[in-house]
């Protein structure tokens, strides 16, 4: 099944780590991959410890508008290969999970190969869950979904200018 954890507020790197634990937990094969992400963040060492296969876009290390055209075609070519390697576990059924961290902010700040990611996401259809968090979740994708669930913002410290927290936002 397709599962989206979309929305403007906290949490949804956080349900597909939860999901991703779990199904651990129950033996099955998880693959973790950060779109958008440098694969620091702080449950990326936890994931592995628990056996999970986790991969990330080694060059994203800021905000895509922060990005010049060189360090935007490096991240463009690590998230078209982290999506071959998707459809590369897809065709050959290694996979029980396979979570997309910052699918959908990948795809609006065009760093995701649109064509590709509509063929290996919505061409498949095994039975392996594939997890797509991110804000702006966007149809087909939206559409070809089993679960979505939007996270929204009630209250938040950074609206008090307090910054992200190692441990607790990253």
């Amino acid at each position: 099944m397709l599962h989206i954890y979309t929305g403007n507020g906290k949490g949804k790197t956080t349900a597909s780590v939860g999901l991703a634990v779990r199904a651990a937990g129950a033996g099955l094969r998880v693959y973790f991959l950060q779109l958008m992400k440098d694969g620091t963040s702080s449950e990326i060492a936890m994931l592995e410890r628990l056996g999970v296969s986790v991969g990330a876009a080694r060059s994203c290390c800021k905000f895509s508008v922060s990005m010049n055209a060189e360090e935007k075609a490096a991240a463009s070519a690590e998230h078209s290969a982290i999506l071959n390697e998707v459809g590369r576990l897809l065709a050959d059924g290694a996979a029980d999970l396979i979570v997309l961290d910052e699918f959908f902010c990948a795809l609006s700040a065009g760093l995701l190969d649109r064509e590709l990611a509509e063929r290996v996401i919505l061409g498949y259809s095994g039975d392996t869950e594939l997890v797509l968090t991110g804000r702006g979740a966007c149809s087909p994708f939206t559409d070809s979904a089993d679960y979505i669930t939007e996270m929204l913002p009630h209250k938040h410290p950074y609206d008090r200018g307090i910054p992200a927290r190692k441990g607790i936002e990253f």
